[in-house]
């Protein structure tokens, strides 16, 4: 086998046709899964001078944000959300000023209830394994944490139902949270928008019990966003009460499948911090409190990560229950699949679209989601990107940046993905080695 396989990356690496699917893939930055075009693109002055054309296959990135269908479009995503939430926690960048250090601000992680006892790894202060609820002293690999101790008595209907909604218990978790600011400023609920805005960028990350918990950076602002002070009448503290209020009351009623009532809310486990304005080396300095730079580059982290289960697990909506039985999936997340996957077939949950979500534990959210005037947007970066290497281009042709040009394109799909899998391999080497620089040079003083 290893013999064949290098046989394989020496007989791609001689071909005729290599250079020209090199300088294809190197384009795309190493790209698992690139989108193949074919057609033409012409650049042009106003006048109609052509400065550049040419024509024939091109590659794009895929842009999937999952590490594990495809690593550099995933670091490309963490690069560019790693800008965005930067922005509004520390300002001084596209257009956010640096006094949003200055407003009350806090850091804060809602998780999911629990919906049954789950295999689980603590430590004492000296170090020691604390026996888990099934009596076993769990290795921290050990693939059975986080999965039920007892699948029979585990919630798997709840448990799927409340991550089909958490994204709509955050959005009543928001609404009273701002009513609550409003009490504090003695206004009406109406009336908040007019005297103050609640900004937020949150981030949904998996834990290994397969549900989803929400990371979030808050900030009060003035009406008119970042560039306006918010009101005298709340402190960094007020905000922290508020947020527990809130957090604890917060609840969203929706049916079982027998048409019983389940009271759907956040678990106890509430984590909230004060982000401070200095940047070390760590999300929390030595006093334990959470730093701008590193608390970016934290959440941008989980924006990439999968449903937690990576071995086996699959990366695309499934086609029927079939398809599980040729992957290899740990128990408890089989039955999550399996629970989203039987309950999208009831009429009562049609728009819930579970079937199409099964493959992520029935989570029907954006992993990335931001208030709108919290800081910039990804289209906005990706604009600016694009521009740069506009410029870039016509620097190289000799015509004047700030002087207009015309571009047509004239692009349709061939295709998605390396036509071979020494192809792929080669494309995921090049992108771990371009992360690879980049960190090397990171680390360089």
């Amino acid at each position: 086998m290893t013999h064949n396989h290098d046989h394989d990356l020496t007989a791609r690496l001689r071909s005729f046709d290599y250079p020209a699917w090199r300088a294809r893939m190197e384009a795309t930055g190493g790209c698992a899964h690139p989108v193949r075009l074919r057609g033409s693109s012409t650049i042009t002055t106003t006048s109609g001078e052509v400065l550049a054309q040419r024509s024939g296959e091109v590659w794009a990135p895929c842009g999937n944000r999952r590490d594990t269908v495809c690593p550099a479009c995933s670091h490309r995503y963490a690069a560019d959300a790693f800008h965005l939430i930067r922005a509004g926690l520390a300002g001084q960048e596209r257009g956010v000023p640096a006094s949003v250090t200055d407003r009350p601000r806090a850091f804060l992680t809602l998780t999911a209830p629990s919906f049954g006892s789950v295999h689980t790894r603590r430590l004492t202060a000296r170090g020691r394994v604390v026996p888990c609820r099934c009596g076993a002293h769990h290795q921290a690999n050990d693939p059975n944490i986080g999965g039920a101790v007892d699948h029979d008595t585990y919630d798997y209907t709840a448990a799927v139902l409340w991550q089909a909604h958490a994204g709509k218990l955050w959005a009543r978790f928001a609404i009273a949270l701002r009513r609550a600011l409003a009490a504090r400023l003695g206004v009406s609920g109406r009336r908040f928008g007019q005297v103050a805005r609640l900004s937020y960028a949150k981030v949904a990350e998996y834990q290994r019990r397969g549900l989803v918990h929400f990371h979030a950076a808050i900030r009060l602002d003035g009406p008119d966003g970042p560039a306006d002070p918010p009101p005298a009448g709340i402190t960094g503290e007020g905000l922290h009460d508020a947020v527990r209020e809130v957090a604890a009351a917060t609840v969203l009623d929706v049916a079982r499948p027998d048409g019983t009532t389940l009271a759907l809310r956040w678990g106890t486990q509430l984590d909230l911090r004060e982000i401070t304005p200095t940047a070390h080396n760590a999300v929390t300095d030595e006093a334990g409190e959470i730093t701008d730079s590193r608390l970016a580059s934290y959440i941008a982290k989980y924006a990439t990560k999968g449903t937690g289960k990576t071995d086996g697990h699959p990366d695309r909506p499934i086609r029927s229950l079939t398809h599980l039985e040729h992957l290899t999936l740990a128990d408890h997340h089989r039955q999550l699949i399996e629970t989203a996957w039987h309950l999208g077939g009831l009429p009562q949950y049609v728009e819930l679209n579970l079937r199409k979500w099964a493959h992520m534990l029935g989570f029907r959210g954006h992993f990335l989601t931001k208030s709108r005037a919290y800081s910039t947007t990804f289209r906005t970066i990706r604009s600016e990107r694009r521009a740069w290497r506009l410029t870039e281009q016509l620097d190289q042709l000799g015509h004047p940046a700030d002087e207009p040009v015309i571009v047509v394109n004239d692009w349709h799909l061939v295709g998605i993905g390396h036509h071979t899998d020494t192809d792929r391999e080669l494309a995921l080497a090049h992108a771990e080695r371009i992360r690879d620089d980049r960190r090397a040079a990171r680390r360089t003083p």
